[in-house]
């Protein structure tokens, strides 16, 4: 008996010894990322072999199958392609737009239609601009003052909010909802202000929307660089008779099929309990999507990459979802959210990362208050790598639909400032990749999955939680 004793004294010692701490495990996955990650080479094809995915675009179906190809290399349990019919819009020939000042004095200026405006006439339109800020001016106008002209949405991002997120909140209905409310008042075509921090020559693109507005009602609607947005202004302060001409030949053709693209480590003690880790493989056609969302793709595909090498076997099943379609209609996140719910699959928690490529500072949270004090107690954790900024606010746009009363959302929390300079624009290519940072995002994305896996996302009062590490 006394030598039992002993032999179970001596393997419970040599078992303590082994067992790695949660701030031992972080730095192996941060060594890992730093020394050997994958995020960088795999934006490096994604970016620079294929270009933009724009949905339902051959650079899409690319994607989806050179992201199937790099997870099943890494040896997952499973790897599958979940289908999802997408809409096709495409731009068409290059845009061209002028301000008339007077007859025959021309100035051009850079425009790009809004994803998913139906083309202008194929002459193009010219007519008088009239200037507003927001739907309000366009009402107090009415259609006596606008019918038959131009409206040019002008509301900047707010630059004295350091959230630049909330900045461009604060705009996005123009850009959005602009060509719709203009039709009320008889506009024959909109120009929007490109949702952009700072003063350039680049046209933003992004989505807007008719709704069940009928087609021969519709009108062309295109972005214009903040540079050409002022100079516009301007020259409506001098000559209220100021015309602008643009012509887009962009159109929407039919739904195509797609897919998302879905890797599975399969959890060792709680194999229905689901933990998914993501972003949307979709991007706008103007750049190559380094940034949005070519990044969060990367680094959502090496969070799993990260788990397995730094020797974690995780409890609960950990998904990687890389959606299709985010940009103009999230059929791929409402799809995965369909199909989850019909499978009665159980979402404990998602995390995801679309906020660009940039140094991650935190994470935001959609969670109840329990599960923030959780996170909260693992600040010191992060704090080491300069990022533990975590507040309980959204999480993002393709997990969304997954939400319920328990579960877990979060968002990967890059630095926000130079967002906006590549957001949606031609120059979101590569080179505007730090791969450091990077790499710094994948390893806290794998650091934050890792915990949640641990530790479960209802978590036991605080007290007792800290005793029992």
């Amino acid at each position: 008996m006394k030598i039992l004793k002993i032999a179970l004294l001596t393997f419970s010692l040599i078992s303590v010894g082994n067992a790695q701490t949660d701030q031992e495990v972080l730095k192996t996955i941060y060594t890992q990322s730093l020394t050997n990650g994958k995020s960088y080479d795999w934006l490096n094809y994604l970016s620079n072999q294929i270009g933009s995915r724009l949905s339902g675009s051959l650079g899409a179906e690319k994607a989806v199958a050179y992201t199937k190809e790099e997870l099943e290399k890494l040896g997952l349990d499973k790897v599958s392609l979940q289908p999802v019919m997408v809409p096709r819009w495409v731009r068409g020939a290059k845009e061209f737009a002028f301000i008339e000042s007077a007859p025959g004095k021309t100035t051009n200026v850079n425009i790009c239609a809004l994803g998913g405006s139906v083309a202008t006439p194929a002459l193009g339109i010219k007519a008088n601009v009239v200037e507003v800020q927001n739907f309000e001016e366009l009402e107090a106008l009415g259609k006596e003052n606008i019918e038959g002209k131009i409206v040019f949405y002008n509301r900047p991002m707010q630059p004295d909010l350091i959230q630049t997120f909330e900045a461009y909140g604060g705009c996005f209905n123009q850009r959005y909802q602009g060509a719709m409310e203009a039709t009320k008042f008889g506009a024959i075509g909109v120009i929007v202000r490109s949702l952009n921090l700072r003063l350039d020559d680049l046209p933003h693109t992004g989505s807007m929307t008719y709704e069940d507005l009928p087609v021969e009602k519709r009108i062309p609607s295109a972005a214009i660089s903040t540079n050409d947005a002022e100079l516009l202004s301007a020259m409506l302060k001098l000559n209220k008779g100021t015309k602008l001409y643009f012509k887009q030949s962009c159109k929407q053709l039919k739904d195509v099929q797609s897919y998302n693209v879905i890797g599975e480590i399969r959890g060792s003690e709680f194999p229905e309990e689901y933990m998914v880790v993501g972003g949307h493989l979709d991007s706008w056609d103007l750049g190559d999507g380094s940034h949005d969302d070519g990044a969060g793709v990367v680094q959502s595909m090496d969070v799993l990459r990260l788990l397995k090498n730094s020797g974690v076997k995780p409890k609960r099943s950990i998904r990687v979802v890389l959606f299709m379609n985010e940009e103009n209609g999230l059929r791929g996140g409402n799809k995965y959210a369909e199909e989850a719910k019909r499978k009665g699959e159980n979402h404990v928690f998602a995390l995801e990362s679309d906020s660009g490529g940039f140094t991650p500072r935190g994470f935001s949270f959609d969670c109840t208050d329990a599960s923030f004090e959780q996170v909260l107690s693992w600040q010191p954790l992060f704090k080491p790598y300069l990022i533990h900024h975590f507040e309980k606010s959204g999480s993002g746009a393709d997990v969304g639909p997954l939400k319920t009363e328990s579960n877990v959302l979060a968002g990967l929390r890059p630095d926000s400032q130079r967002y906006f300079d590549h957001h949606h624009a031609s120059n979101d290519t590569f080179d505007a990749i730090n791969k450091r940072e990077l790499e710094l995002g994948a390893a806290t994305m794998a650091a934050l999955v890792y915990l949640f896996d641990k530790y479960g996302t209802n978590p036991v009062p605080l007290k007792k939680n800290i005793k029992n590490r």
